[in-house]
């Protein structure tokens, strides 16, 4: 897709290629992958790199490293083991295969956060989530800062805020530093994919004690 200007920067690409990145934001860095011919191609460059210093370990026994007879015996054995894929899905709609993998193939589940803003999680844990936004055209979100990392990720129309315009593919992120108003463009609904590892730092009242209502 072309006209992506913000992109998932490298060291989360790497992390995502190492499989080291946290569960909630590698969906969204798998989701844009999807759409971004030049992160996919950044993307393949890290993986490249990984294979080749791979590659080049010595094998475990001249590092010193012994394996024994019967734990390459039980790894052979486990190689012959039945294997069942889990199942596979496209792209529906504005929806990428990621999304809609997250989401079972089935259509989103939308709770209403007020002001005709909803919500679908995805999945939510002790320290973070991952969830669909929908926030109407011309809508503002309550200002707020962020108390860990929040990848936020377009998928229909768009939204702007402090630091600038975000269409679809485009992928905002946000850290401790940042205090923001995202604002949907007029037009359609802004569509957006967000996965965040902390609690959102609301400044008035009302979200903040709504928050664990809505658990964002």
């Amino acid at each position: 897709m072309s006209g992506i200007t913000h992109h998932v920067p490298d060291e989360l690409l790497i992390a995502y290629a190492s499989g080291t990145l946290d569960p909630a934001f590698a969906l969204v860095v798998a989701t844009h992958v999807s759409m971004c011919d030049e992160s996919r191609a950044r993307l393949g460059a890290h993986q490249a790199v990984g294979g080749a210093l791979l590659d080049s370990l010595a094998p475990p026994e001249d590092q010193g490293i012994s394996i024994s007879a019967d734990m390459k015996a039980r790894l052979m054995d486990a190689l012959d083991d039945p294997y069942e894929a889990p199942p596979s899905y496209g792209a529906s709609g504005i929806f990428p295969a990621p999304v809609m993998e997250a989401l079972g193939g089935l259509p989103p589940k939308w709770k209403p956060l007020g002001g005709g803003v909803r919500q679908s999680i995805l999945s939510r844990g002790t320290g973070g989530s991952v969830r669909l936004l929908y926030i109407p055209g011309g809508q503002a979100v309550p200002d707020h800062g962020h108390n860990g990392l929040e990848l936020t990720l377009v998928l229909q129309g768009a939204f702007s805020d402090e630091t600038g315009r975000f269409g679809v593919g485009d992928v905002e992120v946000a850290n401790a530093d940042l205090e923001h108003t995202p604002i949907a463009e007029e037009g359609p609904a802004c569509i957006c994919l967000a996965a965040t590892d902390a609690a959102l730092r609301f400044r008035s009242l009302i979200p903040r004690l709504l928050q664990p209502v809505f658990r964002i």
